[in-house]
């Protein structure tokens, strides 16, 4: 039985691209609200 899976995931290709795009995309929605976070916190108490 040949599968296309690597790595100790058992992810095939396709699926461990799949996860990884939604993986970046959820990393990049968290940075893009910690930043907002930390400009309001900013603007509230600049801390330097």
């Amino acid at each position: 039985m040949a599968d296309n899976t690597k790595g100790l995931t058992g992810l095939s290709d396709d699926e461990a691209k799949e996860f990884h795009g939604v993986f970046l995309s959820s990393f990049t929605g968290f940075v893009g609200v910690a930043v907002v976070a930390h400009i309001l916190a900013w603007a509230w108490r600049p801390w330097l």
